[in-house]
């Protein structure tokens, strides 16, 4: 059985996901629920500090997605790289 990972596939996929969860962050920043979720999380985890969401800012967002993202595919094509040094 190949055991070997595409390191570009990889670092594509990863990016995705990665950029995806925070192009959902600045979605929720947007419609102002983001706050509600980081109160429900901090209660959960039995945690309390103050934490604010400030107003949403478009180019702080694109920044956020496209810097995720590449920070995504760096670690992805990184980890397909270590697997498949580790499984060969």
């Amino acid at each position: 059985m190949n055991q070997h990972l595409n390191p570009g596939k990889t670092g594509l996929a990863v990016g995705k996901l990665v950029g995806g969860v925070h192009l959902i962050w600045a979605i929720l920043v947007a419609f102002g629920w983001a706050q509600a979720l980081v109160n429900f999380s901090l209660w959960a985890h039995m945690v309390s500090a103050p934490v604010v969401v400030k107003a949403f800012d478009l180019s702080a967002a694109v920044v956020l997605v496209i810097v995720a993202t590449a920070v995504g595919c760096v670690i992805g094509y990184a980890f397909a790289k270590i697997w498949n040094w580790l499984h060969r």
